[in-house]
């Protein structure tokens, strides 16, 4: 296809473009304000020029000159570059360079401050002036920045840096707009002689509902199997998940992400506040609860993880939340969401007593260790089918699911 000018063959149609441009783009502000003053100045004189702007005569002097040698073009008074031609240069001992040079490239990216007392004491031995922390700096930037990064063999042979896996990062204006839109996840850590045990925590941050379960394991299979648990008795489902960059959350774990077509959230490097409802899930969990119990974590998680359920049944069903005003519970906010409306009749939902609301709302809010098989039952009202998990109160996972 053809482009057509519709202003070829214009008469002087290039002239004024050139002119837009140049009064656009390559006249500054400055030049045209100067150019004012000129002409203030021949029509008034240089008195009045002075008690207007402030402008000495022989400053108007050197912009007529400038003018005149611009051969009348704006561009002419525009304001130069006041940098020095020649700069002061860091004058410091060789030595000194040297042996900065060398605590850098051993001591890789290592940062001013804590190079300043190691070349501080090379100044005291050798009798030369040490420079400053600020100084310091300077002189690496001098240097070329001694900055030095991992490298790596590409398959074509080449040299390369090795840089950071990128992952999906929570959007800043991200906000939780319905139940299972987003699931915050994230892990308690326990020590004792020398022994670890975890708290897998989970929370739908719409409704605040809370998951937890002891395990002494928190490795990418642990997690995508507490992952597959909180979707499976939760009753809506899940859009988006979010974690922190802990190696328990990957490759299990994306991949049960991936086959649920759930979108994997990660929060920036050592930035907790952007999971920040999990993190006081965590506080109240240990305030309330774990710390009371920690020596049962340790001796019978079994029994800890019964007492975990009694506590999380407490904290969904009947505790107050202060996300809604202290008035309503975790799943009174859930079951109240306009999110989810059904268009069936109101007579039809009388006798579903086995709906995936109401089982959550019934008692299913906690989770067991043990998955074991599942058993397909048929309602006896309605005819559907379901799938009825049952979960044994165990606390390793055994379970030949692979994700």
């Amino acid at each position: 296809m053809r482009i057509f000018n519709k202003f070829r063959g214009t008469k002087g149609f290039i002239s004024i473009w050139q002119r837009v441009i140049r009064f656009r783009y390559m006249i500054t502000e400055e030049a045209k304000q100067r150019t004012k003053i000129l002409a203030f100045w021949e029509e008034y004189g240089t008195e009045a020029v002075f008690k207007s702007f402030g402008t000495k005569r022989r400053t108007l002097f050197e912009w007529q000159r400038r003018l005149r040698a611009g051969q009348g073009k704006l561009e002419a008074l525009n304001p130069i570059r006041r940098v020095p031609k020649k700069k002061r240069k860091r004058m410091w001992d060789i030595r000194i360079l040297d042996e900065l040079r060398r605590i850098r490239g051993r001591r890789k990216n290592l940062g001013k401050s804590k190079i300043y007392p190691l070349l501080k004491k090379y100044a005291e031995m050798t009798n030369l002036t040490c420079p400053s922390i600020a100084t310091i700096g300077r002189l690496i930037s001098d240097l070329g920045g001694l900055r030095v990064c991992p490298q790596k063999i590409t398959g074509m042979g080449k040299i390369v840096k090795v840089k950071r896996n990128k992952v999906l990062r929570k959007p800043k204006t991200f906000k939780a707009l319905y139940p299972g839109h987003c699931i915050a996840l994230d892990t308690i850590e326990k020590q004792r002689n020398g022994k670890r045990m975890y708290i897998l925590v989970a929370e739908d941050l719409y409704s605040r509902t809370g998951f937890a379960l002891g395990t002494t394991s928190h490795g990418s299979q642990t997690m995508a199997h507490f992952l597959y648990l909180v979707s499976t008795i939760f009753p809506y489902p899940i859009v988006h998940v979010l974690t922190d960059n802990g190696s328990e959350f990957k490759k299990c774990f994306n991949r049960l992400c991936g086959k649920k077509s759930i979108t994997h959230f990660h929060t920036y490097p050592r930035t907790p506040k952007m999971n920040a409802h999990c993190e006081r899930l965590n506080r109240t969990l240990q305030e309330e609860c774990i710390d009371f119990h920690a020596n049962i974590l340790f001796d019978d998680v079994t029994k800890f993880n019964d007492i975990l359920r009694e506590y999380l049944d407490f904290y969904n069903t009947e505790r107050v939340h202060h996300a809604w005003k202290n008035k309503r519970t975790p799943i009174q906010a859930m079951l109240q969401s306009n999110h989810y409306q059904s268009n069936l009749p109101i007579e039809c939902k009388d006798g579903w007593a086995y709906t995936r609301a109401c089982r959550a709302s019934r008692s299913v809010l906690y989770l067991g260790s043990d998955f074991k098989d599942q058993e397909t039952k048929t309602h006896p009202g309605g005819g559907h089918s379901r799938k009825r998990h049952r979960l044994s109160r165990g606390a390793n996972f055994h379970t030949d699911k692979t994700y």
